[in-house]
């Protein structure tokens, strides 16, 4: 027997039709297509962008951390925001903030600014992260997301494609420049806006609670406190130097005074009893370990082509396309056979292989790697990440009651955006310092004026105003200092592979996340 009062809720999820589904995913889609675009437009242009600042090579890793940080910090909160509040208004807002960072971003005088207007991107960029994935779960049953996921790869893959190349046509274009990196985003988020507004119609649940603003203040602050540690440490710091001690153990504390509040609040923003899933505990284990493995990796990849190999903005674009390419095909490909098959945990275990040994290939790059056997390289990493990351997600959505959809896919989105962080800001680090060292060893003196540009020692040297010599020893430095990135990610990529071979293989839902959560609403009222 079905009680009276569960009915209007179970006749709001009524299946949704293919077409519908496609028609509201539309602007979940060009939003999602923006999101993907700054980062990877973005991505050709720094080493220019830095030039012309007058940048550092830590100021390089801050323009991809802060957004990395901003998005990282605010995901949970977006994601349980998600569980309480309207999906619809909240992506939207996600959005418009990423218009006004996109805005300032494109306007900026200096690296300061750029590095702020990259916080407010990553603010609605982990929205824009963090409700995608909620949003699709709420009208798609996993049996049928493998499907969508793949369209979404496409998606992901397009934008992927298209950035690189369009931010190297964009910097190397006289009378546009790299401001339109920034600026480009903005009709494409405003149209995601309006397609949403015309398209998605999700049933408003409205809940008396208070958000945990005292849990998202903690959790922000202590992950932040953590990533500036590992961004400035062997860089501004020693290693082994009391800032060390004093921000680690400052970071330490406030996180674990966020366990406590996030432990007796109502509606926590983190809720600790989902790991207690095993699904979800390793399926968050291994997205971290891939989000440090991945972007910590791949990000430096595009100075690596510019510096080492001496390749245009355009052309390192286009060196990016192999790991594009086999991303795109293997979640293509993995997400239809997902839906066709209801088996889902081959396709992680394979990731994982596949995954680790790209990584390993990439960490025996240098200076005279050939062109086709770089792309070969790339294009396995891609194909793992390709079929590991996506699903580790559905894996996790399967196992949870759907009430705890939003908090779920944003735990699992905000370990992989802190892993892809700490990966950044830490190998960043550790890139600069390896950098500095070598071309010291390398160059004596003239290591103290840039590489022989009369500059900072740690700034990213311009190698078209170096004589020949010392551009050959400079491209050799970061070549090294590229693959050494790499083989730090392989044990990670291994964790990453154990941690995925214990999760437990369980058959998909066929129910949407909506028609779920009035089912157990149902249940539960039927209780009472």
């Amino acid at each position: 027997m079905t009680s009276t009062s569960a009915q209007p809720e179970a006749e709001a999820a009524a299946p949704a039709s293919r077409r519908k589904v496609l028609q509201a995913l539309s602007g979940l889609m060009v939003g999602m297509f923006v999101s993907i675009l700054a980062s990877t437009v973005v991505a050709n242009a720094l080493p220019r962008i830095i030039t012309e600042l007058q940048g550092t090579q830590t100021v390089y890793t801050w323009i991809v951390t802060a957004e990395l940080l901003a998005m990282t910090a605010t995901v949970p909160l977006w994601g349980k925001m998600a569980d309480l509040y309207n999906k619809k208004l909240l992506i939207q807002l996600s959005l418009g903030l990423f218009v006004v960072g996109s805005l300032i971003a494109g306007l900026t005088p200096n690296v300061e600014i750029l590095i702020v207007s990259r916080v407010v991107q990553g603010v609605g960029a982990g929205g824009m992260t963090a409700l995608s994935m909620v949003v699709m779960a709420a009208m798609i049953p996993p049996r049928e997301l493998g499907r969508y996921a793949g369209i979404f790869g496409a998606v992901f893959g397009v934008g992927t494609v298209a950035g690189p190349l369009i931010g190297g046509v964009l910097v190397d274009t006289s009378w546009l420049g790299w401001r339109w990196c920034f600026l480009l985003g903005v009709p494409f988020t405003i149209v995601a806006i309006i397609l949403l507004q015309r398209t998605l119609d999700l049933p408003v649940v409205r809940k008396e609670v208070k958000v945990d603003y005292l849990g998202a203040l903690l959790i922000t602050v202590g992950v932040s406190t953590l990533l500036i540690w590992s961004s400035l440490a062997g860089n501004q710091f020693e290693w082994g130097s009391w800032w060390t001690v004093g921000l680690v153990s400052g970071g330490v504390i406030v996180l674990a005074l966020a366990v406590w509040v996030e432990s007796r609040a109502a509606e926590p923003i983190i809720p600790l009893a989902i790991f207690k899933n095993r699904t979800v505990a390793l399926a968050t284990i291994a997205s971290a370990l891939v989000g440090v493995a991945m972007f910590g990796g791949t990000v430096f990849l595009s100075q690596y082509f510019q510096v080492a190999l001496g390749k245009s903005p355009t052309v390192a674009g286009l060196m990016s396309l192999p790991m594009v390419f086999g991303l795109l095909i293997s979640s293509t490909v993995a997400g239809q056979l997902i839906t066709r098959t209801g088996r889902w945990k081959g396709f992680l275990v394979a990731g994982g292989v596949v995954m680790l040994g790209g990584m390993g290939l990439l960490g025996t790059i240098d200076g005279q790697t050939g062109t086709v056997l770089l792309g070969v390289y790339m294009a396995v990493l891609g194909i793992g990440v390709g079929m590991l990351m996506q699903n580790l997600v559905l894996a996790a959505q399967n196992d949870v009651p759907a009430q705890d959809l939003g908090s779920t896919t944003s735990v699992l989105t905000f370990f992989r955006s802190m892993g892809g962080t700490i990966g950044v800001s830490a190998l960043g680090a550790v890139l600069a310092n390896r950098v500095t060292t070598l071309m010291t060893e390398k160059l004596g003196p003239m290591a103290a004026a840039g590489g022989g540009g009369g500059g900072d020692p740690h700034a990213v040297p311009d190698i078209s105003k170096l004589p020949a010599p010392v551009v050959r020893v400079i491209q050799d430095v970061y070549a090294t200092a590229t693959a050494e990135l790499f083989l730090i990610g392989v044990p990670l990529t291994a964790l990453a592979l154990v941690a995925v071979l214990f999760i437990k293989e369980k058959p998909l839902a066929t129910l949407s996340g909506e028609e779920r959560l009035a089912k157990e609403r149902a249940a539960a009222a039927a209780g009472h």
